[in-house]
């Protein structure tokens, strides 16, 4: 079974999309109704910006969401047997598989990136990557710390990210390295994604999905906040906005869409980092990036 996994926030580069742009009316006509919908001209962000100008919240989540779902509408033989989205991806996953349209999904990720940077503005806060310690002693060391850090991204064995208030998240790190972490660093983000401090986002965000139509998907999606598959809309629109305060679990979103039976992971968008994430989950795995016809 083919599993087609979309990437989140972090894969954009500069000039994304262009070839893309230049191959395809389809997508040529998606984009321009991009920059309509959006008010701005992302497409001379994305082709022509600096790594600087993509960096922006605002303008990075609309980008990486329109090479993935363009990239699914006008690639070679797009036919999942299930999807998975890393956070933002989630969005772009939910266009693919028809639950929501172009133009909603794309209306949905604005407003969503727009809330996160305002959310972001409200108070100090970051995340941290952690790498070589076991979920469960991270997860102790975020609640014996003092302030808001909390597990954010469960990346793969080894691999997790947590988010919070910036004093919190750097004594976490401080702490983690003395249990014993190879790696306790802070990333250049906006702010505390996926924790509690995103809580003025989610409450945004929750207006606009309950507003939208959201349909029956083509196939399952395997969702962040609850990591099995997901057929029902409503389920869904519940799940995407919990998604935004709530850990990614990647780890465990992998594992079943393995156990239920997919036996290639097909990553759709900007870079490989999904591949990567999911052959360190199971070394066993096919993995490759979707292509144009």
């Amino acid at each position: 079974m083919k599993a087609y996994v979309f990437p989140g926030q972090g894969a954009q580069f500069s000039g994304m999309g262009l070839d893309l742009y230049e191959k395809s009316p389809e997508a040529q006509e998606l984009f321009n109704k991009a920059n309509e919908i959006l008010g701005f001209s992302i497409t001379d962000i994305m082709f022509e910006g600096s790594a600087e100008d993509l960096k922006e919240t605002k303008v990075t989540q609309p980008a990486v969401f329109l090479h993935s779902v363009i990239l699914s509408k006008v690639g070679e033989n797009f036919k999942p047997d299930m999807v998975a989205g890393h956070s933002l991806g989630e969005f772009s996953a939910l266009v693919a598989n028809g639950v929501l349209s172009f133009e909603d999904g794309l209306k949905l990720v604005s407003k969503r990136a727009q809330a996160m940077q305002k959310a972001c503005e409200l108070e100090s806060s970051t995340m941290a990557a952690v790498l070589g310690l076991e979920d469960e002693m991270v997860e102790s060391v975020c609640s014996e710390t003092e302030g808001i850090v909390v597990a954010a991204n469960y990346n793969c064995p080894g691999q997790l990210v947590i988010s919070g208030a910036y004093d919190a998240v750097e004594k976490a790190c401080e702490n983690l390295k003395e249990r014993g972490a190879k790696r306790a660093m802070i990333l250049p983000v906006g702010g505390a994604f996926h924790s509690p401090l995103m809580e003025p986002a989610r409450k945004d965000l929750a207006a606009a999905i309950e507003n939208t139509q959201f349909n029956k998907p083509l196939c399952p999606i395997y969702q962040n906040v609850s990591t099995f598959a997901v057929n029902d809309p409503e389920e869904i629109k519940k799940n995407l906005v919990f998604q935004l305060t709530a850990p990614v679990k990647w780890t465990q979103s992998v594992q079943n869409m393995i156990k239920d039976g997919a036996s290639e992971f097909i990553e759709v968008g900007p870079g490989k980092v999904l591949q990567g994430l999911v052959k360190k989950i199971d070394r066993s795995m096919n993995t490759s990036s979707a292509g144009l016809e």
